[in-house]
């Protein structure tokens, strides 16, 4: 958000939440394009849109068999503000395909919770105003309070999974196809769980 004032950020979050849909119309939307065999953003490659098809998998894997511990599922229904989960997501895109199911998991537990989702290509200035370290990574959470004002964000990965790119790629230079590999069996092997704690402590 550097170099941006707060009342144009405000603009930009309101134009993209005009263009947003909940995650139903999400999952809906990347079933279609499994059966189209395309995929969201500008590069319609076989790869990308393998990438989609596997992420549908996944969702629907994810989207069956997360649990929410029931410690976990006390403090998100006590969580007592409004707040929308504004979320910047592609269909091709690995880690949104292990968070999102998540984000929405926990959202249902919580009347007060609105998790909004938008297309990072379609909305190139709000995800410009929220870089990760200079990149355009995804997927990208910011949460507003009922005023629209950010009151914190999370992404692209979850805590764990942050640490384990930052040092691989502090001892290799980039990730590798095995390194990959290695998070993808390190997401099914903790069942979202991370996530979970990391949304509790984004919402205090």
């Amino acid at each position: 958000m550097e170099g941006l004032e707060p009342s144009a950020v405000k603009e930009i979050i309101a134009s993209s939440l005009s263009r947003s849909m909940s995650y139903k119309s999400y999952r809906e939307l990347v079933s279609t394009l499994v059966d189209e065999k395309s995929t969201t953003g500008p590069d319609k490659s076989l790869a990308m849109v393998n990438y989609t098809a596997l992420n549908d998998r996944r969702m629907n894997r994810w989207d069956k068999t997360i649990k929410i511990t029931d410690r976990a599922k006390a403090k998100i229904q006590n969580f007592s503000r409004k707040i929308t989960w504004l979320v910047l997501s592609e269909s091709w895109c690995g880690d949104a395909a292990h968070v999102l199911p998540v984000l929405s998991r926990v959202g249902d537990l919580n009347p007060n919770i609105d998790l909004r989702i938008v297309l990072r290509d379609e909305n190139p200035e709000l995800m410009n105003a929220f870089l990760t370290n200079g990149g355009r990574s995804i997927p990208k959470l910011i949460m507003l309070d009922e005023t629209m004002n950010i009151t914190g964000t999370y992404g692209p990965r979850p805590s764990t999974a942050t640490r384990m790119v930052n040092a691989y790629k502090r001892d290799h230079g980039t990730l590798t196809p095995v390194f990959k590999e290695d998070l993808q069996r390190w997401y099914n092997k903790n069942k979202g769980q991370t996530i979970v704690n990391d949304i509790l402590k984004l919402l205090g």
